[in-house]
């Protein structure tokens, strides 16, 4: 019986379908905590004791709305891995990384049910939530990776903007799990009784305004640095559109904050999160060139379009004796 391989394309799509639904995970995963539904099911895996499925009422509804998505997110990450094995030519990296984001989705949903029987301690949320950006993390790595040959490419920049840019990586996660823990330090506990980050709003707030300024900074510091140097218009193009992003981000966090915190806009404000995060993480990867893949002798583009791959380099023309 002939086997099925998948082809680079198809096998692109699968990893957008992971990553599209990594985000669907946070999204509802703050509408739990948004709407106080984070007890909504007291057990786990089931809803309530024997009973698998909630009853129709508002906050069990959304908690398990949530274990639903997880549970289409494995069942994705699961297809993307077999693909992955049985995708050709045979990619070490993206069978790592489609296999390490599994991994990491089952544990996330172990985390999951830790956070239920913890009552909603503040900080076993806090890294539930910091667990489901790095899955975020490497699922983007995968689709990025996924759309040209292996390798880690060629440098197009600066090694200053490549090192600034690490900078401002380590800055932006920092400046999350601040913005984390000042989401613990406020009012949306997730459930009545639990326990909050003993730290004060407003000077939690304070940190982690100044943490994203701090990394703002950084940001144009790089994009100065590469319209110095003259770098490719694509890439100073990708680093306007993080500082867009960024800028956005920022108006919703000082709007959400002066606004005494709507539900609405702090689950508007996670979500700009993993996106700023996925535009962050695309931006640094755009910094090299890379090789498109070749399968049977054919250039596969990210779009699927196939054509002939270029002949090797030329002999040299000798001059007569």
């Amino acid at each position: 019986m002939p086997s099925y391989t998948p082809s680079p394309r198809a096998f692109v799509l699968l990893c957008r379908i992971s990553l599209a639904t990594i985000i669907l995970n946070v999204a509802t995963g703050a509408a739990v905590r948004l709407s106080d539904s984070g007890l909504g099911c007291p057990d786990w895996p089931t809803c309530a004791h024997q009973r698998l499925t909630p009853p129709l009422s508002l906050h069990p509804v959304i908690e398990f709305g949530n274990r639903m998505v997880v549970t289409v997110l494995i069942i994705s990450c699961a297809v993307t891995w077999v693909a992955s094995m049985m995708r050709r030519p045979v990619r070490r990296d993206l069978r790592w990384l489609s296999g390490g984001l599994l991994i990491g989705i089952l544990g996330e949903a172990v985390l999951g049910a830790v956070v239920v029987y913890s009552h909603l301690n503040a900080y076993v949320v806090m890294t539930h939530f910091m667990v489901g950006i790095a899955l975020l993390a490497v699922s983007v790595e995968l689709c990025l990776r996924s759309t040209h040959g292996p390798g880690r490419g060629s440098p197009a920049v600066t090694r200053r903007v490549l090192r600034l840019t690490r900078v401002y990586l380590v800055l932006l996660i920092v400046a999350v799990a601040a913005g984390t823990a000042t989401t613990g330090a406020g009012p949306h506990a997730g459930g009545k009784g639990a326990k909050r980050v003993p730290i004060g709003l407003s000077d939690m707030t304070r940190i982690h305004a100044e943490l994203v300024w701090a990394t703002a900074i950084v940001l144009l510091v790089i994009l100065y640095t590469l319209w110095k140097s003259d770098a490719p218009a694509r890439i100073q193009e990708s680093g306007r559109i993080l500082l867009g992003a960024m800028v956005v981000q920022g108006v919703i966090g000082y709007t959400q904050y002066f606004t005494r915190l709507p539900a609405v806009l702090v689950g508007i404000h996670v979500i700009g999160a993993t996106i700023v995060v996925s535009v962050a993480l695309w931006f640094h990867h755009g910094l090299s060139d890379h090789r498109p893949e070749v399968v049977d002798g054919r250039v596969t583009e990210p779009s699927g379009a196939v054509e002939t791959a270029p002949p090797g380099p030329a002999e040299p023309v000798r001059a007569p004796a």
